[in-house]
């Protein structure tokens, strides 16, 4: 009996926890997010998070749309680069190299395109955004449930950051991913209080400068 309720209040302590975090993380992100191009103040970059592609290499629902809305803040001179940030950590699977070919189809100049191959996940983005690009300013292009959790991260760690929802459809499995990212927000709040070392690091190479030292 003691045991059940030993469990039960530890299980409640977890659940105030995760609570309180997600609460922090919303709160302290929440101004900085908004819904269309026009609110949203102008940056010199835009950091576009990856997301699935599929073998064909197109981008998943998800991904097209976060490119979508960032080829309407460039053409809306909102902001001037693009730093594509995703998975590339296979030969065989290559989110930015898609990115970055969707943004030239679309007639973006590749002067304009810079890629993070390293962008394993939200936080190593953001780190790599501040410490590799000297990124200063961006609008992070994601959707609604990720943006408070991309923005809190750029934000604590000095990046002067907003968010534009890229939400452009209903998608599958949305309610799986607004539950999981529940706990991933609280990852990104240890990540920031223990000041987590990002996966890789590297040269240098400016969002100021030349795009094509950040190809493969």
């Amino acid at each position: 009996m003691k045991l059940i309720k030993f469990f039960t209040l530890v299980s409640i302590l977890i659940f105030f926890l995760i609570s309180a975090i997600n609460l922090i993380v919303v709160k302290k992100s929440k101004k900085f997010i908004f819904d269309s191009i026009e609110q949203v103040p102008n940056c010199y970059t835009a950091i576009v998070l990856g997301a699935k592609v599929y073998d064909s290499g197109y981008p998943s629902d998800f991904l097209q749309d976060r490119m979508d809305v960032a080829i309407d803040l460039y053409r809306n001179n909102k902001i001037m680069r693009f730093l594509l940030s995703g998975d590339h950590g296979r030969v065989d699977y290559d989110e930015v190299n898609s990115m970055k070919k969707y943004l030239l189809a679309h007639g973006v100049d590749t002067c304009d395109i810079f890629l993070d191959h390293a962008g394993f996940d939200t936080y190593n983005t953001m780190v790599r955004a501040k410490e590799i690009f000297k990124v200063k300013d961006a609008i992070i292009v994601t959707q609604e449930f990720h943006l408070p959790r991309a923005v809190y991260i750029a934000r604590s760690i000095g990046l002067n950051a907003y968010g534009i929802k890229s939400d452009k459809r209903k998608y599958l499995a949305i309610e799986h991913l607004k539950i999981r990212e529940l706990f991933a927000n609280v990852k990104a709040f240890s990540a920031i209080l223990f000041h987590k070392k990002p996966r890789f690091l590297g040269e240098q190479i400016p969002i100021t400068g030349d795009s094509k030292l950040s190809y493969d």
